[in-house]
């Protein structure tokens, strides 16, 4: 199959890739917190016969340095790309703060037929670093949407890590003490996925130590339940916060973070998943979801 790219600079630094001749299928492909743009899973998903769009959605010129405030339109104009290249039928696949906007933008843009959403909270969260103010306190919300900042759950910088964590961080601790401490506002907070006629794929891995991906995708799922919809969760006891799908390269060791799993252990959750996420991917047929 022959594969072709296109580099884009406008609206936003990315790459778009897919067959010669196109695709009825597009997917916006949305890295987390390093803020890169995910060629390698981009092509990867070109090589199953799909359009991708992996795109830099927070950093560089004239945009906020850090995930804050972030307008969900960022990414429904990734949408208006994708059906303005032919797609009949549109996912977002998102990892950590990308599956947050993913799942966020299904539940604003109807025009979302598929969400992967890769160790997502079932909340919004605060901001990750400096708006475009330059400020990263007091907290804000990751989003906004039509300039409206959406509810979100602040961090408790009270929390510190275990004295004898040496060595690169596991903040998943910072996320469950935040949570414990802003309880009241974890209601308002709630990202609605019952309110996306988007299809829901979640994959968690049960050592993540980024935060509690599996405990958050398992709310999802009851969410969606209790509405009477559907989402399918893949998970591995022993995986981590980056699952890497079959054909991928192993995740980068951080100075900084612990990501929990290990490469073996992450390979097992991005393989078990990747059938589950072709499948949903093309898949036209109709579904309760």
């Amino acid at each position: 199959m022959d594969i072709v790219e296109h580099e884009l600079s406008r609206p936003w630094e990315g790459l778009l890739v897919g067959p010669d001749g196109g695709s009825d299928v597009g997917v916006l492909v949305l890295a987390g917190s390093s803020g890169r743009v995910d060629r390698e899973r981009a092509r990867l998903l070109a090589r199953q016969g799909l359009t991708a769009l992996a795109v830099r959605w927070f950093g560089g010129p004239g945009r906020s340095p850090g995930i804050c405030e972030i307008p969900l339109e960022t990414f429904t104009a990734g949408v208006d790309l994708l059906a303005a290249r032919g797609a009949r039928r549109i996912g977002i696949l998102g990892l950590s703060k990308g599956a947050e906007a993913a799942l966020l933008t299904a539940v604003h843009d109807p025009r979302v037929d598929v969400v992967v959403a890769l160790s997502a909270p079932s909340h919004v969260w605060c901001n990750v670093g400096p708006g475009l103010d330059g400020q990263d306190r007091p907290y804000r919300s990751s989003w906004t949407w039509r300039g409206r900042p959406l509810p979100f759950v602040p961090g408790d910088d009270s929390w510190t890590p275990d004295e004898h964590d040496d060595g690169p961080l596991a903040i998943r601790g910072w996320y469950e003490r935040s949570e414990r401490t802003a309880a009241h506002l974890l209601p308002r907070a709630e990202i609605p996925v019952e309110r996306a006629r988007a299809d829901l794929v979640l994959v968690a891995g049960g050592d993540d130590a980024m935060w509690p991906s599996l405990p958050f995708a398992e709310r999802l799922v009851q969410r969606r339940r209790d509405a009477g919809r559907t989402a399918h969760l893949v998970t591995v006891p022993d995986a981590g916060h980056r699952p890497r799908f079959p054909g991928e390269s192993p995740a980068p060791a951080s100075p900084h973070f612990r990501y929990g799993g290990t490469p073996e252990a992450d390979a097992r959750l991005g393989a078990a998943a990747w059938p589950h996420i072709l499948d949903r991917l093309r898949d036209p047929a109709p579904s309760d979801r």
